[in-house]
């Protein structure tokens, strides 16, 4: 499979906004602004990946799907729809029954 040159640079933005170093204001804006020139698989396979990486947060105590909701509420959703349809055997109570600490 060949990822499109606009998959990859999103993914990179994305992982590296998700990892949470210091993110410029400018790298955010220039995620939105890629966001929308992804074509229909490849945000499917964007909303994909940040399923996994929602998961893989949740087993560690993190809560990403509210950061990507509110980064783009479209692909917030998109996300949210490809958390029910991630297989039968993941633990999802970690990512949908998130606590906050007082």
């Amino acid at each position: 499979m060949a990822l499109s040159a606009p998959f990859r640079k999103a993914q990179r933005l994305l992982s590296e906004w998700l990892e949470g170093g210091r993110t410029a204001r400018r790298q955010v804006f220039a995620i939105r602004a890629l966001i929308p020139t992804l074509d229909v698989s490849d945000k499917h396979r964007l909303c994909r990946w940040l399923a996994w990486w929602c998961v893989a947060a949740g087993q560690r105590g993190g809560w990403l799907l509210g950061r990507i909701e509110r980064l783009d509420a479209v692909l917030g959703a998109s996300t949210e729809k490809a958390l029910s349809l991630l297989p039968v055997g993941v633990d999802l109570s970690a990512v949908r029954n998130h606590r906050k600490s007082a």
